[in-house]
């Protein structure tokens, strides 16, 4: 997540009705497209990991897992799932370098604003190996606002997400369209790409 306290505080005191209300691994397809494109064994980041549910599937399909979140009842949700790294960190906070073969950021990044974006995404392109493999989802629409349980978000299109993730590096891969409700029982529009970094 990116600073605003806000965001972080809905997390914070909702993380129960989160955890039960994302359970149901929506974007496992996605997950597993994911695990199949790296090797056996890689190291992954869950960059924005919530509970931590996709992170303790990489760790049971044999993946080294590392799980970041900039909530703190999150954190304490997803440290103890089996095989899972966990620890609270922003988005800023990403200083690894040539560390990770994948990265993991399941609408995440949404609530970084637009001109952070640029910045996170080449953090994120630091922190992996050579042919690394991003996986991002995010909401769909124009500008910034604030929902209606406080939370910032940020919203793309297509062809600007595309090309920021140019401008970073990657080249995206696979591509889906899709609707769901969030925290905040509103039905919106998204956006997943896979993409790969360059070799």
């Amino acid at each position: 997540m990116n600073t605003d306290k806000h965001t972080i505080a809905v997390y914070d005191a909702r993380a129960a009705e989160y955890d039960a209300a994302n359970s149901k691994l929506y974007e496992l397809p996605e997950l597993e497209a994911f695990a199949a494109a790296l090797d056996p064994g890689a190291h992954v980041l869950d960059l924005g990991c919530g509970p931590g549910f996709y992170a303790e599937k990489l760790a049971q399909w044999g993946f080294s897992v590392d799980a970041v979140d900039a909530s703190a009842e999150m954190i304490a949700r997803a440290a103890p799932r089996p095989g899972v790294t966990a620890w609270q960190a922003r988005f800023e906070d990403l200083d690894a370098e040539n560390l990770y073969d994948g990265v993991w950021a399941n609408f995440s990044l949404l609530h970084a604003s637009k001109a952070d974006f640029p910045a996170h995404l080449a953090r994120i392109a630091r922190a992996g190996k050579p042919g690394m493999l991003l996986h991002i989802g995010l909401k769909m629409g124009e500008g910034e606002a604030v929902d209606a349980i406080g939370r910032f978000y940020a919203y793309y299109q297509e062809d600007e997400l595309t090309s920021l993730l140019q401008k970073a590096g990657f080249t995206p891969e696979k591509t889906r369209f899709g609707k769901g409700k969030g925290l905040d029982g509103a039905l919106a529009r998204h956006i997943v790409i896979l993409a790969r970094g360059a070799a």
